[in-house]
């Protein structure tokens, strides 16, 4: 099979991960995307500095050409995890062919030291919603956005994608849809109801100027638009998080994500049960959630190192 019948396999390999795998967006768009850069070293690898012959069978290829593919990648400073996922897409998509040559049976995953996420203090989440001013419509929309994202621990992709059927706060709920399509309800707290409330106002008033300019992608559905009624993207969402950051003097490197760290870690130093954090950030295994134990924990340490009898005694 050559090159060119692996890509139109490609397309139905991310139809496979989407409809039977039930993955999110992102992750198939990188498994994608990863197979795309792996194919086409396979054909050029002088491209990329590699003395290997090229391939117009993939199905040729074998542990050789994986590693230096990824050694290549690794010398342009991706991650481990990075590393760890191309293995991960490659080998997945061998399988899927059933493929009776799979470059990554003798490749092992690079060894993931466990990632610790950088947390905000609750008075550095105050900082920043505080430093949003509500002077305009930008203003009151992010303002309500950043109360949803550590109210509700939510993914910036969930947030971007909240509609107006998904609010419930008649019942302090919001519907959320998380990966792979699975939908969950997460309670919502007065803040962050009271500022999407003093924004539904401004976003109807937008919406009705956009339609009578003649706008063509107002979303009526969609919950926070950008200032032509569309959809806001999650790099947008990014740039808005760091840019209040800064405003309210926080010198973190954060991300939307970051509010969805602090909101866990903040639930479970104030005793929330593990098993509610899980069903709250929709993970589908406690491992995951367990994370935010040992970020707490470090909290916990330094309390018993600072406190123990023998701290300071010069022996």
């Amino acid at each position: 099979m050559k090159i060119e019948e692996y890509r139109d396999k490609l397309n139905d390999f991310v139809s496979f991960m989407r409809l039977e795998r039930a993955l999110s967006e992102n992750t198939i768009d990188a498994y994608r995307s990863d197979l795309e850069q792996f194919f086409d070293f396979l054909g050029s690898p002088e491209k990329y500095g590699s003395g290997l012959p090229p391939l117009s069978d993939p199905s040729e290829a074998d542990d050789k050409y994986l590693s230096e593919f990824l050694d290549i990648e690794f010398y342009k400073g991706i991650s481990k995890r990075s590393q760890a996922r191309k293995i991960s897409s490659v080998r997945a998509f061998y399988r899927y062919l059933e493929s009776e040559n799979n470059p990554c049976d003798s490749i092992e995953s690079p060894k993931l030291t466990r990632y610790l996420p950088d947390v905000l203090s609750v008075n550095e989440i105050v900082a920043i919603l505080d430093s949003v001013e509500l002077t305009s419509y930008e203003g009151v929309r992010n303002r309500a956005m950043l109360e949803m994202l550590y109210s509700c621990g939510l993914r910036a992709s969930e947030l971007v994608n909240l509609r107006l059927g998904d609010l419930f706060f008649k019942d302090s709920f919001i519907r959320v849809m998380g990966k792979g399509d699975k939908q969950r309800l997460v309670p919502v707290c007065d803040k962050a109801m009271e500022a999407v409330n003093n924004y539904i106002p401004e976003r109807w008033s937008l919406v009705q100027h956009c339609m009578e300019k003649g706008m063509k992608k107002v979303d009526n559905e969609i919950l926070f638009l950008n200032r032509r009624g569309g959809k806001l993207t999650r790099e947008m969402l990014f740039t808005i998080v760091k840019r209040q950051a800064e405003k309210a003097g926080i010198t973190k490197r954060i991300s939307p994500h970051t509010f969805r760290h602090s909101f866990a870690t903040h639930l479970v130093e104030n005793g929330a049960d593990l098993r509610v954090v899980q069903d709250m950030l929709g993970h589908s295994s406690i491992l995951t959630t367990e994370i935010y134990t040992h970020v707490s924990g470090k909290k916990w340490q330094r309390n018993i190192l600072d406190h123990h009898p023998l701290n300071g005694i010069k022996r």
